[in-house]
């Protein structure tokens, strides 16, 4: 038996290391907030594919613990070895399917490539041996890296602007220091590259391999999610890299919707709102930009985490009477608290003055860190840090 006393070890606003009782926790509270809320008439049975963390896992517990569906979660962690702790996804997950387990609902959670054929292969077998059909599948991947299995490429996405060098404000949140970050444009196959990623190719292959299996129910909903987020970081989000890939996914979105609505389905493109993750915290810009935000929404009332988020998408868009509302694009805007007119003048006098001086004045970067934290299990009340971990039984 292998156990040790475990800390947070962030390099460059990355976390090495991950509390299992501290990610047990976490799941725990948003299982019981989600349990504490109206039930929701939703899925009966749901596939989650980036179930581990962030806005996936959120789904898989708004789909479990309000409308009562066995899922399959598909996502790709790293174990715990005796010198390591394993990925907060690994403990998530693990903590998700003995909830759901104990409450006798249906969960099984595979670690491995989501983009590959056997992995596409071995969840149509498990849908079959245990539901028959699903009619739920949430895309929410959000790998670095993608291997093409039509052509064995490896493909590796890039957080760039497409134009002109960016400049702009960032933010150390561990040591809150606040400086400019300058970062090159693309080189030639950038953009192809990321599209392949994190556009909405690998997602249509999902929904028509679960055709083809015939497991995808006939008013099966399909969502994917998707960002916009506001001028300060457009450059390097939503008109960068990024922001191409996210076209193709809500063009995409479109094209898997007509195919859907032929069998009495529907697939959608959610915009989420900015939240703290283990991917937007490493772009540049963006931290500091949902700091500011999270003190303006929190100080207005209408902050939301993920399982919040995740709820009202449910609540009040997939699982309504009528039509899901959408905007002239097509796509639900679940960021439309975010996007508020009010909201986002109040986002540009804020970052006009920040800098390392003001930087707790007008930013709530503790409440960013401590966000950051927790989602590898540290800074989470009732958790004794002092005790030693097992990493391997």
């Amino acid at each position: 038996m292998a156990s040790i006393k475990v800390k947070p070890m962030i390099i460059n606003n990355v976390c090495l290391t991950t509390h299992p009782d501290g990610c047990a926790a976490m799941v725990k509270e948003q299982i019981d907030w989600t349990k504490s809320q109206i039930k929701i008439e939703g899925p009966k049975n749901a596939l989650i594919i980036g179930c581990s963390t962030g806005y996936g896992l959120s789904s898989r517990i708004a789909a479990t613990f309000s409308s009562g569906a066995g899922s399959i979660g598909v996502s790709y962690e790293k174990e715990p070895t005796a010198k390591r702790t394993g990925s907060p996804g690994y403990y998530n997950n693990a903590a998700f399917d003995k909830a759901a387990t104990e409450a006798g609902i249906y969960s099984h959670t595979i670690s491995g490539d989501a983009y590959s054929n056997e992995v596409k292969e071995e969840v149509i077998g498990l849908i079959k041996e245990n539901f028959g059909k699903v009619d739920l599948v949430i895309y929410s991947l959000a790998s670095p890296v993608r291997k093409d299995p039509a052509t064995g490429i490896l493909h590796k996405s890039v957080l760039k602007p497409i134009s002109e060098t960016f400049t702009a404000k960032s933010v150390d949140f561990m040591k809150e220091v606040v400086k400019d970050i300058s970062i090159n444009p693309i080189d030639d196959g950038d953009v192809e590259n990321t599209v392949k990623v994190m556009g909405g190719e690998d997602w249509e292959v999902w929904i028509n391999m679960l055709i083809e299996a015939g497991v995808l129910a006939d008013d099966a909903k399909t969502v994917a999610y998707s960002y916009i987020g506001p001028e300060v970081t457009s450059s390097i989000y939503r008109n960068g890299t990024i922001g191409k890939a996210k076209e193709h996914l809500e063009a995409t979105g479109l094209k898997i919707d007509e195919k859907l609505k032929a069998r009495g389905g529907r697939a959608f493109v959610s915009v989420n709102k900015a939240l703290v993750t283990r991917a937007s915290a490493y772009i540049p810009v963006v931290s500091l930009y949902i700091s500011i935000l999270f003190k303006i929404m929190k100080a207005k009332g209408n902050h939301e985490g993920c399982m919040e988020q995740i709820y009202r998408l449910y609540d009040e868009r997939l699982y309504v009477n009528g039509e899901t509302l959408v905007d002239s694009e097509g796509r639900i805007r679940i960021d439309d608290l975010e996007m508020r007119d009010d909201v986002q003048a109040e986002v540009s006098e804020l970052w006009s003055q920040v800098s390392t001086e003001t930087l707790r004045n007008v930013t709530d970067i503790v409440g960013y860190r401590k966000d950051f934290l927790q989602l590898h299990g540290f800074d989470v009340d009732g958790i004794d840090y002092g005790k030693d971990v097992v990493l391997l039984d």
